[in-house]
């Protein structure tokens, strides 16, 4: 039987093989940073012919979502495989030690809910760099378990959970058997935080079709079913590039009418998530990394 956690459309796994990402690491000890982003810059060009299904992607999402010529989506593509490249980097020079400066907008709201004793919900997507964030900034009282996918290579692996046991934060990989559900369940009832991404479909195919660029895109319904069922707050982060050794993340509070009823709250949830996410790759429009046809049912 076909790994059910496997999606045609992207692998979810960091190129390279367990012991080039090692050496990456090693080097990156006494490399500055600006020498493999240099590197990387004429690796792209590379990278665009061989992965053609990627370049295509997000091509058309220059074209159509922005409506950009022919032309400028080309350097479009250009700037987002380089800058996705910068982001991979990132995060391998965080595990060599090295530090990044962070502007965090609406802190205090998540703040305020590591006040109160129930857990919340904290969302994530493939935008910017959320995972850095994890490395660096961590929750002042409650514990942080996020939702991981398990097909990594060891040393990615490794490294997380390195990174993440020095913040009071844990992994949980998602599971064929789904019992990875369980364990979120239980952690949304010790009043612990959960972080899942929600511009992915995989495990579970249920999803919600909301308003994204103009067009119906099915975004995975499980962390909006999750807080609608808990009745348990929502939020959503993005950690998005800014400059060489910056960070901005943006903090925002996922909301729907609580009266409602079950089903309309997760619906409403999932709509607000796409609205908030669809401003921020508006902003920052080379650093969506989903490189297949989002919108494609």
């Amino acid at each position: 039987m076909a790994n059910a956690l496997q999606h045609n459309e992207w692998s979810g796994k960091t190129d390279g093989q367990p012991w080039m990402q090692r050496s990456l690491i090693v080097m990156f000890r006494v490399l500055p940073l600006w020498l493999p982003y240099g590197v990387m810059a004429l690796v792209v060009p590379f990278y665009m012919i061989f992965n053609r299904k990627g370049y295509k992607s997000m091509y058309q999402f220059f074209r159509k979502r922005f409506g950009y010529d022919p032309w400028k989506s080309f350097w479009k593509v250009y700037a987002n495989h380089f800058r996705f490249g910068q982001v991979i980097l990132d995060r391998f020079c965080v595990y060599a030690g090295k530090k990044y400066r962070f502007i965090t907008e609406g802190q205090e709201l998540m703040d305020e809910l590591e006040t109160h004793p129930e857990g919340f919900v904290n969302l994530s997507s493939h935008v910017g760099n959320y995972e850095i964030a994890g490395y660096s900034l961590k929750p002042k009282s409650k514990r942080f378990n996020a939702l991981v996918y398990a097909g990594e290579t060891a040393t990615v692996m490794e490294n997380r959970q390195r990174m993440l046991s020095q913040n009071n934060m844990s992994m949980i990989p998602v599971k064929e058997d789904m019992s990875h559900l369980f364990t979120l369940n239980t952690a949304i009832d010790n009043g612990e935080i959960v972080s899942m991404p929600a511009d992915r479909i995989y495990g579970s195919q249920k999803a919600a079709e909301c308003m994204f660029f103009g067009e119906k895109a099915r975004f995975p319904l499980g962390a909006f079913a999750l807080a609608a069922q808990k009745n348990v707050a929502m939020l959503a982060v993005f950690v998005m590039k800014e400059s060489y050794k910056t960070y901005h993340a943006y903090v925002r509070v996922i909301q729907c009418d609580r009266d409602a009823k079950i089903r309309e709250q997760m619906s409403q949830l999932a709509q607000n998530f796409a609205s908030n996410l669809e401003e921020i790759v508006k902003r920052y429009p080379t650093q969506w990394f989903n490189y297949f046809d989002f919108w494609k049912q």
